[in-house]
This record gives structure tokens, C-alpha cells and sequence, in this order.
């Protein structure tokens, strides 16, 4: 089967970002399908046009994935219009492009952003081949709650196109059982769950990241790490809050890892606090942090206290699971059950930056009870969140579909 898959986003494992479909691409490629995806050279997490790293196939060993590129108008992360701007670029040359992929199976959309899916149900369309619709988050729905979308004309066109693409796909693909009914009640006739998950392959939770502390003078710290994106939804200045609060606990050190548009005025606000126990760092590829997390003593997952973000998977918690590092939730919900019920980490209310800090106090003077609760988290991530098992899901799906 050739599968075509519409993805702005689209990081490899040479790249940061999260990799799930990269991931998800080898293993297809591995069942002897070939995958092509249309992405952009544009860095959704960091807003700028990355120069090519990526040739058209992913390494040699993967000849079954190729890779084109699309125009994308670069100013990402100036601004919502001009981030609007770039997604509309992105969804018409993405098109143009895939016109001329040939002899296409299955056309796999993605969101978010969501304008790109109806790129790729106009190439299934075209195409006369089945359109699988990815939901990766409840996208505009999400963005009206953070308060990033607010004029009544886009709201009303996203809802719409929302709509559209679920009673059109012949199948909705969520990564988290709580999209299921928001798509469900929005029109999508056949929904299939494929949840996030993490390649345990990937991390050795018996690693100890020397390398990384000593490279960032950590060594002897208890380290709580944040690996992501640093955007208006992640809500870590409620973090700084609760380094302040730490400041006087000199074994502490807090490391914030990533990019995204908040990054430059978090900076600012740690500066004029003076927290010499945060650590600012840059992303680092999908191939590096294995490394990263294993100098870690324990891992946050934050987001804002907004009820939509209890349907969430994050990526990150089942990263962090998989390297055998207790995870400190700030996100209710969904995957606090998951944590707690693997007894993987401890949960904190989100927005409250005393509770967090509190929390980091007891795992610090803990280690050996932190220490089990990673080990749990691995477990349940071999056992029921991996990687794999959810990419033979998938490629029975697309198979199926097809």
C-alpha cells in the first residue's frame, strides 16, 4: 500500500518535537508499505525555517518513507494571524503538492492545524481512495479556551470545517480516550482509538545522564525536568512560581527544556526574580533525550487548569514513564488516571504553584519511593502504552481501510 500523509508538523527522530508519527511511519514502512508525507521545513515547536537536515528518505534503512517538502510562510510564532497566515500557506502547497504523489492507497490527515486536514480529504477525494482523519487535539475547541481564538467569524469557519472533516473521514483516529465523544457528538460516523504512547526500546531507566548534568553543573541536584513546548498552554509560569518558593532548598534544580513562543518572557520573569535554581535549556532532537531524561530525578507535565485539557495523552507523560522517571502531573484528568493508577507519579492541582512546590520537596527527600514510582511507570508503558502496539493497531486499520 502507498499511504500519503498531510503533516505540518512532522518531526523525525533527528528532530525535536514529538516523533509519533515518525515512529508510526517506520513501523509501516517495516510491514512493507511505502509512506509518503507532505510536511514543512518550517519548525512547528520553534517557529523557525530549519535549514535540510532531512533528505528524502528518512536514513537507508528506511527506503519505504519519503519525505516532500511544501511552502510554508515562516513567521510562525509572530503572531496568531501570522501563525493562521502560515497554515493557510501550508494547506494550499501542500496540495499542489500531493497532486502529483501517484498511485495513492490512503490519504492520512492530521490535526492540529486543522485547515491541513482538508487538504488531505481534497487529495482523497481526488485520489478516489479512502481519507483517514487523525485528531491529535480537540483543535479550534482548545484554542478557544486558551483564549488564542476569539473572533466569531474563524471560530464559526473552524467549527464548521471541524465538523466537515470528522462526518467526511471514513474513520477518526483519536490518541486519547477522552476526544472520543467531543468528535463522536461533532459527526464522525467510526471512531478508533490509537493512544499516545513510547517505545521503551528508546530509554534505559538504569541510565544516570551524567554527561548532562555535568555539562549544566547539576551534578549532586535533585533534578525536575520539563521537556516540551513552552507556549501559552503550558502554563509554566505557575513553574517559576513554584522556583521561587524553592529557592531556598539548594538541592533543587528545576530544568525547563524546549522553545516555543512564551520562552523569551519566561526568561525575563526569571531573570528579574533572580532564580539561580532554574535552568533554562534548548530542545534537543527525539534521538537525545533518552540521555536528557535519565539525568533526571523526576519529570513535569503541566498544563493550564482549563477542563478541556482533561482529555488529554500527553506524549511527554509516556516518555517520561518509559525512562523510569516518576512524573509530577499538573494536568487533571484522563492521564492523571493513567498515572495513578500505574502508581507512576504524583498529581498536583493544576495553577497552583505552591502544591507543586510542595510535591518537589517530598520527592526530594524521598528518592527511594520516587525511585518505585518510575519503575511502575515503565511497566505500564512495556504492558499497555507501546509504541508498538499501537502502530500494529494502526496498520491494521489503515489495511482494513484500505
Amino acid at each position: 500500500m502507498h499511504i500519503l500523509l498531510v503533516h505540518q508538523a512532522f518531526a523525525a527522530l533527528s528532530e525535536p518535537g514529538g516523533t509519533r508519527h515518525h515512529e508510526l511511519a517506520r513501523y509501516l514502512a517495516q510491514r512493507g508499505h511505502r509512506v509518503t508525507i507532505i510536511t514543512s521545513r518550517v519548525s512547528y515547536l520553534t517557529g523557525t525555517a530549519e535549514p535540510p537536515p532531512r533528505t528524502k528518505s528518512l536514513d537507508r534503512e528506511e527506503a519505504g518513507v519519503e519525505i516532500l517538502y511544501a511552502y510554508t510562510y515562516p513567521a510562525l510564532h509572530k503572531s496568531f494571524f501570522h501563525r493562521v497566515l502560515s497554515f493557510f500557506s501550508f494547506m494550499f502547497s501542500s496540495f499542489l503538492l500531493g497532486i502529483n504523489v501517484r498511485q495513492v492507497d490512503l490519504v492520512w490527515g492530521t490535526s492540529p492545524p486543522i485547515f491541513q486536514g482538508f487538504t488531505a480529504w481534497a487529495l482523497a477525494r481526488l485520489k478516489r481512495v479512502p481519507f483517514l482523519f487523525e485528531v491529535r487535539d480537540l483543535w479550534p475547541a482548545f484554542a478557544i479556551a486558551v483564549g488564542v481564538l476569539h473572533s466569531p467569524l474563524l471560530i464559526h469557519l473552524t467549527e464548521w470545517l471541524e465538523k466537515f472533516l470528522y462526518r467526511r473521514a471514513h474513520v477518526v483516529v483519536v490518541n486519547s480516550p477522552g476526544f472520543i465523544d467531543h468528535v463522536k457528538k461533532r459527526g464522525a460516523r467510526r471512531v478508533e482509538l490509537v493512544p499516545n504512547g513510547a517505545d521503551p526500546e528508546m530509554f534505559d531507566p538504569r541510565a544516570d545522564g551524567f554527561d548532562f548534568r555535568l555539562r549544566h553543573e547539576l551534578s549532586g541536584k535533585f533534578v525536575v525536568l520539563y521537556a516540551g513546548a513552552h507556549g501559552m498552554s503550558n502554563d509554566l509560569g505557575i513553574v517559576l512560581e513554584a522556583a521561587n518558593q524553592l529557592r531556598n532548598c539548594s538541592e533543587v534544580a528545576i530544568v525547563l527544556l524546549g522553545d516555543g513562543k512564551e520562552k523569551p518572557a519566561l526568561q525575563e520573569q526569571a531573570a528579574e526574580l533572580g532564580l539561580e535554581n532554574l535552568l533554562f535549556v534548548p530542545p534537543v532532537p527525539k534521538a537525545g533525550m533518552p540521555a536528557v531524561l535519565a539525568a533526571a530525578d523526576a519529570c513535569l507535565a503541566i498544563l493550564k487548569p482549563i477542563p478541556l485539557y482533561a482529555t488529554v495523552y500527553p506524549n511527554k507523560v509516556f516518555d517520561y514513564m518509559a525512562a523510569g522517571r516518576p512524573v509530577l502531573l499538573a494536568i487533571d484528568g484522563v492521564i492523571r488516571q493513567v498515572v495513578e493508577e500505574a502508581q507512576a507519579g504524583i498529581f498536583v492541582q493544576p495553577g497552583d504553584p505552591m502544591a507543586l512546590a510542595e510535591v518537589v520537596r517530598w520527592l526530594a527527600v524521598h528518592p527511594v519511593e520516587a525511585r518505585q514510582m518510575g519503575l511502575n511507570g515503565r511497566d505500564q508503558v512495556e504492558k499497555i502504552f507501546n509504541r508498538e502496539k499501537s502502530a500494529q493497531k494502526l496498520a491494521a486499520l489503515i489495511e482494513t481501510l484500505a
